[in-house]
This record gives C-alpha cells, structure tokens and sequence, in this order.
C-alpha cells in the first residue's frame, strides 16, 4: 500500500512538473472562462436547494426509541426546541469497536458548524446503531461535542435505509440510494436524513441523502478542491484516516463509506 501511494505521489508530481505556465493575460483569461462555469454551478446549487425545500413531506407516525447520555429518548426530543432536525446517520455497528474513518471524517465538520445551527433553528444529532457507551468512548476519543444517541434495538436505522438484515445480505441487495443495489460491504451504510416539527408536535419527513450526497457537508474536500493536487487519492476517500491515527499512518484501507 506504500508503494502504491508513493506511486500516486510520483504521478501527481510528474503532472505539475509538465503543467502549463503561461503569461498573466492569458491566466486571467483563462481563469475568467472557469468564473464563468463557477458561477453557472453556484446558480444551478441555488436552484436545487430551493427544489430541495420544495419537495413534499412524509407524516412520521411510527415512535421510535433512542438512548442518549440524559437518558430514553424518542426522535420528538431529538429536536432539543427546535423545529428542524438534521440526523446523520453515522456508520457504527454494534460489535464493532471503532467508527467508521469516513464518517468520522464527515463528523469532523459538525462542531464548527453547530456553533451557528444551533441558533438557526436546527438541532443536529448523530444516530448509530452502536451501544451508547461505545459511542460516547469513541466520541471521547475524538474530542467531539455533537449529540450522539444510540438506536441500538429500534427500527430507526432500517426504516431509513442505512442498516441491514443479514437476511437482507444473504439475498444479495439492498435498498439504498432509493434503488435496490448490490451490498457486499456490510450491514452499515452513511447518510443524513431530515426532519420538521410543527407547533402540534407532528414529525414529518422531509429530506434524505446517501452515499456521495454527504459531501456537501464535508468543508475539507471544498479547500483540497482548491488546491492543484486535488484531493489527490485513488480512489473516493482513500487517503483520509480518523484524524487522530495519521501520524501512525501505514496505508492501511481507511475509509468504509464508499
């Protein structure tokens, strides 16, 4: 695995050796062309929001039990006052002794934006499947802030797509990215899911995302997407750790999310 990241450094470092270098009117006209497209896709991002807010919601009736530090809870607390609940479902299995790297690399990004959501009208929480003792070591461990509840017993993570039967592996698809696809990774998989409160304590379903639809929450590809090298990997994610094992980095496969 060393050899093959040190052969994908080579290659980067091959490419921006022969990269074009040209004079300062033809890279501002150059850049400009890109500004062009750049604000094309800010335009079209705009515009999916707004169809994002415009999508139509689904009554939550069924109740739901969760276990947090103060105790059971049911998803109505998970609110904490607010109106709009982003859950994100994090990759954590029961038996497993450690979070996924991939979605601890997204979680890295909560805290910072909690510092403002939390005045917005919306609560954040962190859901798995792990006992919550496991998920409150792990969170020690990562110096993170966030709630984290666990629905360890609860329907909660199937219902929302993000959990498997084993039955449901045996048979060889699951129902994922709101397709029926081929799962050969496991029992666990990430994704956000959201969620709006009436004045009469109704829940409504209001959006979900899977897969590749939780970059938008991940800052740290925004500033490599800046950079010449990119995100410089080999494949999605592979060079990303839990930030606190970089520094005992051996190349070992990190990321489970994709």
């Amino acid at each position: 695995m060393e050899k093959q990241l040190d052969t994908i450094t080579d290659r980067w470092e091959e490419s921006l050796a022969t990269h074009p270098v040209v004079s300062r009117e033809e890279w501002v006209k150059a850049r400009k062309d890109l500004l062009k497209k750049e604000k094309e896709l800010t335009r079209l991002n705009d515009e999916l929001s707004r169809q994002r807010r415009e999508l139509p919601w689904m009554k939550v009736d069924k109740s739901y039990i969760f276990e947090g530090a103060e105790g059971e809870l049911r998803l109505s607390d998970l609110f904490y006052g607010k109106s709009q609940l982003i859950v994100y479902h994090f990759m954590f299995a029961p038996e497993w002794e450690e979070g996924c790297p991939g979605c601890s690399f997204l979680a890295d990004h909560i805290d910072g934006a909690n510092l403002h959501l939390k005045h917005h009208d919306v609560s954040v929480v962190v859901v798995s499947r792990a006992p919550l003792e496991k998920l409150l070591a792990f969170k020690k461990r990562m110096d993170w802030k966030f709630t984290w509840v666990s629905s360890y017993g609860s329907d909660f993570n199937y219902d929302y797509h993000v959990s498997f039967t084993e039955e449901q592996l045996k048979n060889g698809t699951v129902y994922y990215n709101f397709q029926y696809t081929r799962n050969d990774e496991g029992t666990e998989s990430p994704g956000t899911s959201v969620f709006y409160k009436d004045r009469a304590g109704n829940i409504f379903h209001t959006y979900s995302s899977y897969g590749r639809g939780g970059d938008i929450l991940i800052g740290a590809h925004n500033y490599l997407d800046l950079t010449p090298k990119g995100r410089n990997e080999n494949t999605i994610m592979d060079w990303m750790r839990h930030h606190d094992k970089y520094e005992d980095f051996k190349g070992d496969s990190g990321c489970c999310c994709h």
